[in-house]
């Protein structure tokens, strides 16, 4: 209607009768206000609809993942041979001051993410590779995150390696109820004896929502992608079974599932095993949101091999964040974390992640993994 009415005006003033009746001038003047109000009135009518509605705010918080690429302490642990390697005399030559540079990387890192959205930075953080409770507090400890207070929650596992998954949280967002570990069973395909990463589950309230946390590092590739396949669907089902059961429960359980799963979002242990999606129109209630599906066919990843990418880093989301009850958490956005100070500057790798090491050389890096993110609001009064 807009532009008809544009048009009528236009002819109207154009025409001879007008021009009769009108000078030159006035004619000229009048039509320039009658069209600069015209063109305005479909912003007018956009703008007055919203002043008139109530303003909404909201609470946000960000999670996060990140593999810490081993990160172990420089004593040696008798029970543990996986950290000879990392010791003085080792062939790392994992020193007290590699060891102590590599907390101040890491806590860099720590310290930007999520903070265009959120200024202190993540609720919540799921790790990988990381050794023992050690390395931990001298983590939270380093003067880039201090003052933000992070707790942590690990449990030892029996992985060959003598790596662990863990989680740092900021008790100004998160109250943990309860924590343990589930035991990830892979004997029946023998890979070192069946001994890999447990999964860490949490169950807390965030931002005054229940949620149920899994953090995961499932079985890697080596000896072959379909080889090793089998083993990652197991990983897969120790999460999903919990869920499931939380679900049939409760169908607005909030899960979040979260890891380095060794494995891309359009892998089997994921879309099948934990039937996560990233078309948020296929997500019900009782399904699983993966939001990094969209990043992983655009070509973006969190660690590169071969000249490809991966994106083994993710978060995965129930379907109560895509439907959620009236003031509870949903799902914002996501982000993975590839700035590019985070990124080997030259050579081969470039545009990889910056890792802690070349070989045996120490190249002073992050990790050879991006972090990933995602942010959850809340609707307040």
């Amino acid at each position: 209607m807009i532009i008809v009415h544009y048009v009528f005006v236009n002819r109207f003033f154009q025409s001879s009768a007008t021009s009769r009746i009108f000078s030159s001038f006035a004619l000229q003047n009048f039509s320039v206000k009658i069209k600069s109000l015209l063109l305005l009135l479909p912003a007018l009518c956009m703008v007055l609809p919203l002043r008139a509605q109530k303003k909404k705010s909201y609470q946000v918080c960000a999670v996060a993942f990140y593999n810490f690429e081993n990160l172990f302490d420089t004593e040696d642990d008798p029970k543990n041979w996986g950290d000879d390697e990392f010791l003085p005399t080792g062939p790392y030559h994992y020193t007290e001051e590699i060891y102590h540079q590599k907390l101040h990387n890491l806590a860099t890192v720590i310290r930007q993410l999520g903070t265009e959205v959120t200024p202190d930075g993540p609720a919540l953080i799921g790790t990988a590779e990381i050794e023992n409770d050690k390395v931990l507090e001298d983590l939270v400890r380093q003067p880039e995150i201090k003052e933000r207070g992070y707790k942590f929650l690990h449990f030892d596992s029996p992985d060959s390696r003598g790596i662990d998954v863990a989680m740092l949280y900021n008790p100004k967002y998160l109250r943990v109820l309860s924590a343990r570990t589930l035991n990830t069973d892979i004997s029946q395909y023998g890979e070192k004896g069946g001994k890999t990463r447990d999964v860490l589950f949490v169950q807390g309230v965030l931002l005054g929502d229940t949620v149920n946390i899994f953090v995961n590092h499932w079985p890697s590739r080596r000896g072959g992608e379909a080889a090793t396949a089998p083993l990652r669907a197991i990983a897969a089902t120790v999460s999903k079974k919990v869920i499931d059961s939380l679900k049939a429960i409760n169908p607005h359980t909030k899960a979040i599932v979260m890891g380095d799963l060794n494995d891309d979002p359009v892998d089997a242990s994921v879309v099948k095993v934990l039937g996560a999606r990233g078309d948020k129109s296929e997500v019900g209630l009782k399904g699983m949101y993966n939001p990094f599906v969209g990043f992983y066919k655009n070509g973006i990843g969190t660690l590169g091999y071969n000249d490809s990418w991966n994106l083994f880093d993710q978060i995965i989301l129930s379907g109560s964040f895509l439907h959620p009850q009236k003031g509870t958490l949903q799902f914002y956005r996501a982000e993975v974390f590839n700035k590019e100070f985070l990124k080997s500057p030259f050579g081969q790798y470039k545009g990889y992640p910056l890792r802690s090491f070349s070989g045996t050389q120490w190249l002073n890096g992050y990790s050879d993994h991006f972090p990933t993110l995602v942010y959850l609001v809340k609707e307040t009064n």
